[in-house]
């Protein structure tokens, strides 16, 4: 008597990826809402950041050249991967061009196909405002309503967003050295429940300030705060310093401050404290999550979020979205993979081609 096996069936289309474009990236986050969308991406990012363990991880690979840098961002839990394709070119503003612009794709490990295939310069903004305010939730202090915003460009009103729907946030204060940036960030926030006011320096914005994010763009080694402008009790949110050569904050600032990061391997290459000795100290924020490192150690501490962006972080928000798309329309489907009857018989299909 024979006995009989199963096997999987095969699935229909297998050349078949889903693509998320702009547009429907755009629409994606009106359906949801946009502060929904960063607390429900936040939420994301903890729970991946929970299991951090799980993850395969690496510091990205980056091509740099004295334009700007092309970085690819890997990372696996062993059952999902993902990658993002992202560069930063701050000289691309002067041809009307972004500074930076991202692609992703998430796969099953197992048959290595992709699952998604989906733009990421808008959903890069969302998920770096979303971990900025995740970790200030944690670092800054409890009753933290006003924020400085130093470098009001395209990433400016999604931290805005961010930290109101996370933290409280309700007062801005902008300062970008182009007054028009910090004029179009207040009028793209009018009407959102923010107090704002137009600063005409740093040093104007900071004063009061609960916490400071800093987030230029210009591709060198700058000193957008300074010992002096830094109080007790802050809370720093330094986005803008994620590649080798490009920093934002004076190192007497980190000298005073209690450094969080997400991957030290890769924040001491291109973070803040890629000014400090290689054994400057520094707690993890997967840590602070998982309650085994402590956070912000009084009211009176200066706590620094020294964020180069990880690709953990992309990973949640690919499988975020991979989720949200369900029953939405909200995506294409790109005839991507080769599917021959045969698998073995990738020429026969070929040729059949030529024929057809």
């Amino acid at each position: 008597m024979k006995t009989m096996t199963s096997q999987t069936p095969r699935p229909e289309k297998l050349n078949l990826v889903p693509f998320v474009s702009v547009d429907h990236m755009m629409k994606l986050v009106h359906l949801v809402g946009v502060e929904a969308f960063l607390s429900e991406l936040a939420g994301e990012i903890e729970a991946d950041f929970l299991r951090w363990p799980d993850f395969d991880k690496t510091p990205r690979v980056a091509a740099h050249s004295t334009d700007g840098v092309i970085e690819l961002m890997p990372v696996s839990d062993g059952a999902l991967y993902g990658f993002k394709y992202v560069n930063g070119h701050p000289k691309n503003t002067r041809d009307g061009r972004q500074t930076v612009t991202a692609f992703g794709v998430l796969s099953d490990v197992a048959t290595g196909y992709p699952l998604l295939l989906s733009e990421m310069t808008i959903l890069t903004a969302l998920r770096t405002a979303a971990t900025s305010a995740l970790a200030a939730r944690r670092l800054a202090r409890p009753e933290s309503r006003r924020m400085a915003i130093i470098g009001n460009g395209a990433q400016s009103e999604f931290q805005a967003l961010a930290f109101k729907a996370i933290c409280g946030v309700t007062d801005l204060r902008l300062y970008d050295i182009d007054p028009e940036a910090s004029a179009r960030c207040a009028r793209n926030l009018a009407g959102r429940g923010f107090s704002i006011a137009v600063c005409a320096s740093a040093q104007e914005a900071v004063e009061g300030a609960d916490v400071v994010t800093t987030v230029t763009a210009d591709k060198q080694n700058a000193t957008i705060l300074t010992d002096n402008m830094v109080g007790p009790g802050i809370h720093i949110n330094a986005v803008g310093g994620d590649c080798p050569g490009k920093t934002e904050l004076h190192a007497d600032v980190l000298n005073r401050s209690e450094v969080f990061v997400e991957y030290p391997e890769q924040t001491r290459i291109e973070g803040e404290i890629q000014q400090m000795p290689a054994d400057f100290p520094v707690t993890e924020l997967w840590r602070v999550l998982r309650g085994e490192a402590k956070g912000r150690s009084s009211d009176q501490a200066i706590t620094l979020f020294d964020s180069v962006g990880f690709a953990v972080e992309d990973f949640s928000a690919l499988r975020y979205v991979r989720d949200k798309l369900a029953g939405t329309g909200l995506s294409v489907d790109l005839d991507m993979l080769a599917d021959p009857d045969e698998p073995r018989d990738l020429f026969g299909m070929l040729l059949r081609a030529q024929t057809a």
